[in-house]
């Protein structure tokens, strides 16, 4: 079993074709990426069937503090992964597996300590994120279910997926996260609608959350196991300590993508706050338009979680051929698959709406939402492509620069000037607006320093 995991992993770093590498690296990952998109909706899905809109608040209120686990997963899982890639290009295949332990505690310990401070500051956290006397009771309930008991094994899956797929098992990284997806959307009518009585919807909601998370750890534990320490991944503290400077390449990678990720969150949130000013309507669809669009950037997330391994190999293997090779396919499919989701939203915008609302205003205003939104896709798929290969080379403060820059000095304000210059419309524009400052940073950081094999 070993030999044969040896030879697999030296067969899509090293002797396959890119375009079959590729493709065995991203297509499990992409996969991984829309159920991972359809799993995060179906708890409020669910929730809604209630007609109770106190409990679709609850649960809608602990999104933010569960996109911080998601944080706290990356800072461990992409900060390792990537460099567990380049030290197996490197043929340094022990450093590997101390930084691996190294990271997978490094989860666990930020985890723990995250879900325990959840749990005791549990009121003024969820009074300050707005809940309210009619909302606290189920807000408390979800966020004990999935971030105080659900925390750790929830950053743990996160990691060993990143871990896993990191040294060529994008298969088994990505069914992991599928299984994961896959169990909450069965388990929530479960617990919710048969297993738990009436009243009880959030709680039903939370523990099959919570659940599907523990298995999909334990099947990410399994996988470990089964792969064997020759992959270059283990749990075991035995095999030491890492260097200091692999340390700080897990904390210089790890740290920009999570606040990448936490500042995309935020700019959400910023878009929520300033379309409460003007009505409902436009509310909901800027809602609705936010979770559609996610689906061609989930892909894109998906191919750059996927190129990310083979571009941090070859680059340590110092095979520049096959490093510009993968570089090159991967962005030209892509902003393929980003021109296609431009045309088929544009035709069918309104179909699309309509599929999660039937009020005739609303669908009308989420139609121009998505038809302005959309045309960014190609331009938001190059800005965190770029930042996925300095991740890659090991380039963390280059990532945290571009990551900062778009959110900071381009998106978030581009957000309030337009709003202020066109209302509404403003809002919806500034996507396209300030991804295009965005990607023409993002070429000039690329051009600059990119390294040289």
């Amino acid at each position: 079993m070993k030999e044969t995991k040896a030879v697999n992993q030296e067969a899509v770093f090293e002797k396959l074709p890119v375009p079959s590498a590729l493709r065995v690296m991203v297509v499990p990952a992409v996969v991984s990426q829309l159920i991972v998109l359809i799993y995060n909706m179906a708890d409020t899905f669910y929730v809604g069937q209630t007609g109770n809109p106190y409990m679709v608040a609850g649960t809608s209120l602990i999104l933010p503090i569960f996109n911080i686990t998601l944080c706290l997963a990356g800072l461990a899982g992409v900060g390792g992964g990537a460099l567990i890639s380049r030290l197996l290009g490197e043929n340094k295949r022990e450093e590997a597996r101390r930084v691996s332990a190294f990271s997978l505690y490094l989860g666990i310990c930020i985890a723990a300590v995250f879900s325990l401070g959840t749990g005791i500051f549990m009121r003024p956290l969820l009074e300050f994120l707005g809940a309210g006397e009619n909302t606290y009771g189920y807000a408390s309930q979800y966020a004990f279910c999935v971030i105080v008991l659900g925390g750790v094994p929830t950053v743990l899956s996160n990691v060993l997926s990143n871990l896993i797929r990191s040294v060529g098992c994008s298969r088994e990284a990505g069914a992991g996260i599928m299984l994961g997806g896959i169990l909450n959307i069965a388990l929530d009518p479960l617990f919710m609608f048969v297993l738990l009585p009436d009243g009880q919807e959030v709680l039903g909601a939370g523990i099959a959350t919570c659940l599907s998370n523990c298995i999909a750890c334990l099947f990410f534990l399994a996988v470990l196991a089964r792969i064997g320490k020759e992959s270059g991944i283990t749990f075991s503290p035995r095999a030491g300590r890492p260097e200091r400077e692999s340390i700080v390449s897990v904390f210089s990678v790890g740290i920009p993508s999570a606040v990448s990720s936490f500042l995309f969150d935020v700019d959400y949130m910023i878009i929520d706050r300033l379309m409460v000013s003007y009505h409902d309507l436009a509310l909901a669809a800027i809602g609705i338009v936010l979770k559609v669009e996610r689906f061609p950037l989930n892909v894109g997330i998906g191919i750059c979680q996927g190129m990310l391994p083979l571009v941090a190999y070859s680059y340590g293997a110092r095979k520049k051929k096959r490093m510009d090779d993968t570089i090159r396919l991967a962005r030209r499919t892509g902003l393929i698959i980003a021109g296609l989701s431009i045309l088929l939203y544009e035709l069918f915008a309104g179909q699309l709406i309509q599929v999660f609302i039937s009020d005739a205003k609303t669908v009308e205003l989420g139609t121009n939402f998505l038809r302005a939104r959309v045309l960014a896709t190609p331009l938001m798929f190059l800005s965190f492509f770029t930042v996925y290969l300095f991740q890659a080379f090991g380039r963390g403060e280059k990532s945290l620069f571009l990551g900062v820059a778009r959110w900071l000095a381009f998106n978030i304000p581009m957000l309030f000037i337009l709003n202020g210059m066109f209302g509404m419309y403003g809002i919806v524009w500034s996507q396209v607006t300030a991804d295009t400052l965005t990607v023409l940073l993002s070429f000039y950081v690329y051009r600059k320093y990119k390294p040289k094999l």
